[in-house]
């Protein structure tokens, strides 16, 4: 078979098996399909069916499928990021800047701490940190990993328990939000490379200039324009961020802050996440599971995983209850609170493949990070589906 054909056997395989086991195993209560896609890639990768049957793996998934691959992921993961930063609505959360600081700074800051903890134990052992990183950015990204919310698979869930438009589900964007834009600024120090920082320095400056001159422009267009002008802005924002050495992701995210959601339909942006995840993400997803590696971590890494979920949802409970407490919330409410905001898969893998391929942590972590990836967002739905039952009048809380 030439590489044509075996690149389309690879697409049967990954749009193909983890629908039929999110459709027939019936999962989405447990297990919304992007997990199942990630599940599929970890089980189709090298740790597992590369072990298992290796020959089959390197004839399905040789260098030159698995690099049309990582092309269509990024390219995919690209425009969604650009999105979840389109989406960032800081004058409501400039509005109601009080509770939502100290939400966002507890849910954030809390996690971190803990998950910096344990980063710190893990430093102890010889194969976690990666072979380009300082002990700080080891210690910075795996801790923020532990903290991060992803925004864009939030909406998805809030969405599915029917308070994406309420005032509840209004209030945790707002925190979901100041969050994002945290993350992205705590990864580009930790990317901060001094041997490049004028070339760093040279993309923010240029880039604020730029973004002055595109906002004018984008003011005076159509919406039929605006799309293919936000797409050129989005390659040449990913291409000039990783020029400077702080990765196309970073760029993709400050490419979409600087627009304004009003600019768009907002059923235009919806169906456009809605076709990227049906058409695109599934690649990325199971891509990602493909880098999963228990090479020189063994049975450890499960146990990576465990203290680190246990970092992530102690930490992110324990810093909402605390704004809880601050903020006079009613009885319940920071527990559907924390446990949305504990919703990991998207964004956090984004993350955490960014410090892979830096070399900031190797695959043994970047596997017991994933896992734990994906065990926060297995429990989300299962934790606060019966929680939202009893306390409805959340809902209509509007703050």
């Amino acid at each position: 078979m030439g590489t044509t054909e075996i690149f389309l056997l690879a697409m049967l395989i990954i749009l193909t098996l983890p629908w039929l086991v999110w459709r027939i195993g019936g999962t989405d209560y447990y297990a919304p399909l992007v997990i199942v896609q990630i599940i599929t890639g970890v089980l189709l990768g090298p740790g597992i069916l590369g072990r298992a049957y290796p020959e089959y793996y390197r004839f399905v998934f040789n260098p030159q499928v698995t690099g049309a691959l990582s092309g269509i992921a990024w390219w995919s993961v690209m425009i969604f990021v650009m999105i979840a930063g389109i989406e960032l609505d800081l004058k409501k959360a400039w509005e109601h800047r009080r509770e939502s600081v100290i939400t966002a700074s507890l849910a954030l800051g809390t996690p971190l701490l803990f998950g910096c903890v344990a980063a710190l134990g893990m430093l102890g052992y010889v194969g976690w940190k990666g072979a380009r990183a300082a002990d700080w950015q080891f210690v910075m990204g795996v801790g923020m990993a532990c903290a991060v919310t992803a925004l864009p698979i939030l909406i998805l869930l809030m969405e599915k328990l029917a308070i994406l438009r309420e005032p509840i589900g209004q209030r945790i964007l707002r925190y979901a939000s100041l969050d994002d834009v945290a993350i992205w600024g705590v990864l580009a120090v930790i990317l901060l490379d001094w041997t490049r920082v004028g070339r760093q320095a040279g993309f923010l400056f240029g880039f604020v200039a730029a973004a002055w001159g595109f906002r004018k422009l984008m003011g005076r267009l159509e919406e039929r324009d605006r799309w293919p002008v936000a797409l050129i802005w989005l390659a040449a924002c990913a291409l000039a961020a990783d020029w400077a050495g702080l990765h196309f992701m970073v760029g993709a995210f400050l490419a979409g802050v600087v627009m304004d959601a009003h600019w768009f339909d907002q059923r235009n942006m919806d169906l456009l996440r809605h076709h990227l995840l049906l058409t695109l993400m599934p690649v990325y997803f199971l891509s990602t599971g493909l880098k999963t590696s228990w090479e020189g971590g063994g049975a450890a890494v499960f146990l990576a995983a465990g203290v680190l979920l246990a970092a992530s949802v102690a930490g992110k409970l324990i810093g909402v209850r605390i704004a809880g407490r601050i903020l006079n919330w009613g009885p319940g409410e920071a527990s559907v609170i924390g446990w949305l905001l504990q919703t990991k898969a998207l964004i956090m893998i984004i993350f955490v493949n960014i410090l892979l391929d830096k070399g900031l942590i190797t695959s043994a972590t970047f596997t017991a990070l994933l896992l734990m990836a994906i065990g926060s967002t297995m429990l989300t739905t299962p934790m606060v589906a019966p929680k939202l039952r009893r306390v409805m009048q959340l809902v209509t809380r509007a703050s």
